[in-house]
């Protein structure tokens, strides 16, 4: 079973001037680390504020692009991972080692699990359409190799 984290921020704290502390950057890479030795992590990257992001409404059958920041938002992703474990109960506690404030620190983190829906749960999608959507991805990843 393959599990999105997300790592969840909001406008105030994309708005604060100042980035991680050192000591939280080495928190994550020590984390990173564990995951890779346990083979648990497949991918994960922190992304830029949305102030550099854009996002596409679509309505009506037109596309509005409207550019970040997403003041509107109350939270968004601030980074992930995507991980591979046999459980949903593996996947949590992946999620509950987490670099995260101390205790006393009133500061909240959010992060998010969400299982990967894979083809074989697809219920409605056809299996020629699945049989291309294979294909496709092993295109893919021939070409990231």
């Amino acid at each position: 079973m393959r599990y999105l984290m997300s790592i969840m921020s909001t406008p105030e704290t994309e708005a604060r001037d100042w980035g991680p502390a050192p000591e939280v950057y080495e928190a994550m890479g020590a984390y990173n680390e564990e995951m890779a030795k346990a083979g648990v992590l497949l991918t994960g990257e922190g992304l830029t504020p949305t102030a550099e992001g854009a996002e596409v409404v679509f309505r009506d059958g037109e596309a509005t692009v409207v550019d970040g920041p997403f003041t509107e938002a109350k939270e968004f992703i601030a980074g992930y991972w995507v991980i591979q474990v046999s459980s949903h109960a593996e996947a949590v506690e992946w999620a509950k080692r987490c670099p995260h404030p101390p205790k006393g620190d009133p500061t909240e983190m959010k992060l998010q699990l969400r299982r990967i829906g894979e083809l074989e749960d697809m219920e409605g999608m056809s299996e020629e359409l699945k049989e291309r959507e294979w294909n496709l991805r092993a295109q893919q990843e021939n070409l990231n190799s």
